[in-house]
């Protein structure tokens, strides 16, 4: 009997499936990793007999790491391969989580997070360009909407599923937790992620480029993050930084193979100002969950798990969504569809503005819904408008620059509410004040951010304009 003939769309089809399912994976893993630990530093600090100060950098050098080393392990990438870069990522990112769930010291513990951090920048940097390479144009928007999704959910959930895990298991459990999803993406990843050529094989690595980028990230953002302790090393590390930012820019601009193609920002305009919509998105939505959380459990006396099951409305939405929203992306214009969401995203928040001790349940709820609809608006369409502005060649530096505006973003709405607290209430900590003075705190900031959401709507308006 004559043996049929394989089904020539069967595979690729089983491989696209693997590429989103490891994407999904790693993409929450690395952002419930960054977000989860911020109820657990009280615990953190009493079994190491540190400063509560001191545990919160765990959560610094874990970002410093990702923004920092995003875009050089996208140029390796590029030069190398996609998946050998995302696999050695996944692995060390998953051994690190192990080893810290069993740290004996606070020492080893963070120097455990900056190489989760450093792992998870080779994880971010691949995961949107090996999707992009995956699928076909007018499939790629839903493949990055999952990435996105599990992106948002696990940056959004973090504290939600990290405060219940340190409740009832300790903190250590949530290191075990993210162990075992890397583990389980690695084995994926091996057994079913196509292998990959180098998009940009031959092609030098600009090394001393990747060292000012370096440098730049990591004065800048360590300087901007201790801008209010009241010393001037912080002025002077954001200043070191912003300066050999200058330098990065010019010394790119002159090589015929930069680490940043620096000339796209100039010449793509809406390559650039995607990106900086992207930072805008991202600082707005690091500070609403922070200071969602705040005002439930500090104003309204809710307990910690009571607050992360009304904030979990906002992730599930988004969750649901942004696939759904890639996928428009994929028929309608992504900058048209990502300034809608821009501006849905002011809407809900800007109700934060009038809350009060009486505002009921329901209208919180309601607002993060309405946040959570504009960030999965937002997000996939945006991120494919950054990806179709590239050649191929140059994925994985665009997919790195996503992660680090994401990043950066995160850190600068942070920076806006530690600025509004220390004008507001001086010396006095944010845990210790009332609600009164924590619902100026709130007012203020929402505030600031409504018209951060404004600026970016006219951003992405003048964006629309380039693209039609």
């Amino acid at each position: 009997m004559q043996k049929s003939a394989p089904n020539p769309s069967s595979r690729p089809s089983e491989n696209r499936a693997s590429v989103v399912t490891v994407v999904i994976l790693t993409a929450f893993a690395t952002s419930f990793s960054g977000s989860s630990l911020n109820l657990s530093v009280p615990s953190i600090a009493s079994d190491f007999s540190v400063s509560a100060s001191l545990v919160g950098w765990m959560v610094t050098v874990y970002a410093l790491a990702v923004a920092a080393f995003s875009v050089p392990f996208g140029r390796v990438a590029d030069i190398t391969s996609r998946k050998r870069i995302l696999m050695i990522g996944i692995g060390v990112f998953g051994i690190c989580c192990g080893l810290s769930a069993a740290a004996p010291s606070f020492t080893l513990l963070l120097i455990l997070r900056f190489i989760q951090g450093v792992a998870a920048s080779m994880i971010f940097s691949t995961n949107t360009a090996i999707v992009i390479s995956a699928f076909p144009p007018e499939h790629r928007g839903r493949a990055i909407g999952y990435s996105l999704a599990s992106t948002y959910v696990g940056l959004s959930s973090g504290p939600v599923i990290g405060g219940i895990l340190n409740t009832h298991l300790g903190w250590r459990s949530i290191f075990l937790l993210t162990c075992l999803l890397s583990l389980s993406a690695l084995a994926l990843a091996a057994l079913r992620l196509p292998a990959d050529a180098a998009s940009s094989k031959g092609r030098p690595l600009d090394v001393p480029g990747n060292l000012l980028f370096i440098l730049f990230i990591i004065c800048f953002m360590v300087g901007l993050s201790r801008i209010t302790s009241g010393s001037i090393l912080p002025f002077l590390m954001t200043a070191c930084g912003l300066a050999a930012g200058i330098v990065f820019v010019i010394h790119e601009a002159r090589k015929e193979d930069p680490a940043v193609n620096v000339r796209l920002f100039k010449s793509n305009i809406g390559f650039g100002l995607s990106n900086l919509s992207a930072m805008f998105n991202y600082s707005v939505s690091m500070a609403l969950s922070y200071l969602a959380s705040i005002y439930l459990q500090m104003v309204q006396g809710l307990s910690s798990q009571t607050a992360g099951f009304i904030m979990v409305c906002q992730p599930v939405i988004m969750a649901i969504l942004a696939p759904q929203m890639g996928k428009l992306s994929d028929r309608i214009s992504p900058f048209k569809l990502s300034s809608a969401g821009m501006a849905v995203s002011g809407l809900g928040i800007s109700v934060f503005i009038f809350v009060d001790e009486n505002t009921p349940i329901p209208v919180i709820m309601t607002a993060l819904f309405v946040t959570g609809l504009g960030f999965a608006l937002f997000s996939s369409p945006n991120t494919n408008a950054i990806m179709s502005c590239v050649q191929k060649r140059d994925y994985g530096v665009a997919s790195s620059l996503v992660s680090t505006m994401r990043t950066v973003g995160q850190t600068v709405g942070m920076v806006i509410v530690t600025l509004v607290v220390t004008v507001r209430l001086g010396a006095t900590p944010l845990a210790k004040a009332g609600p009164d003075q924590i619902l100026h705190v709130i007012h203020t900031c929402f505030l600031i951010f409504v018209c951060i959401c404004a600026i970016g709507v006219f951003i992405s308006l003048q964006r629309n304009k380039t693209s039609d």
